[in-house]
């Protein structure tokens, strides 16, 4: 069984940056995507980055050259948010797909002066 937790959200204003992480727990030996989604109060879910374990990223047009997506060795795959406003502020999502598909519980973002 895997486990998706996610952390780093918070208050932060705009302009400012946030690391978002995403520890997964249990074998990733069937690891075939990974992502990071948002959902804003009102809207559907987003996606706003994703990473094959090829390497192989793409970018939401909102995230492109402000957000990075990585992951390491490991367990771990991140959400570099630089340049943040207030349009980013949502619920943030990790998604895996090992096997079958696995969610985080989403940690907030919120960009506010």
């Amino acid at each position: 069984q895997v486990q998706l937790v996610e952390s780093g959200g918070g208050l932060v204003q705009p302009g400012g940056s946030l690391r978002l992480s995403c520890v997964a727990s249990g074998s990733l030996s069937m690891l075939n995507y990974m992502g990071w989604y948002r959902q804003a109060p009102g809207k559907q879910r987003e996606m706003v980055a994703t990473m094959s374990p090829g390497g192989h990223i793409n970018y939401a047009d909102a995230a492109k050259d402000r957000f990075t997506i990585s992951r390491n060795a490991r367990n771990t795959l991140y959400l570099q948010m630089n340049r943040l406003t207030p349009e980013d502020t949502a619920v943030y999502y990790c998604k895996m797909i090992i096997g079958r598909e696995y969610w985080g519980q989403g940690t907030q973002v919120t960009v506010s002066s």
